[in-house]
């Protein structure tokens, strides 16, 4: 008898289980998955596009602080010849 009941509870959780796993594959639900990760991915490319300029921007000012160059706003000195 409590074999049968042990079954009996197994095959009801793996037939829950296979509902649920049938559910997820559902267009409808596969379509907001998507949608939701795309987002996620566009914010943290965004994140790594930000983070790249503020580094890139803090090691031009080094760079230029390191040579003795002008600042970034203006970076060209009037009296040196470049070929312009």
């Amino acid at each position: 008898m409590i074999r049968r009941l042990f079954y009996m509870g197994l095959g009801a959780f793996g037939a829950v289980w296979t509902m649920r796993k049938l559910q997820a594959l559902h267009p409808n639900h596969l379509a907001r998955r998507a949608v939701r990760n795309a987002g996620g991915a566009l914010e943290q490319a965004r994140d790594l596009a930000a983070d790249a300029l503020r580094g890139a921007a803090e090691r031009e000012i080094e760079l230029r602080s390191r040579f003795g160059l002008d600042t970034v706003e203006n970076p060209y000195h009037s009296n040196v010849k470049d070929g312009r």
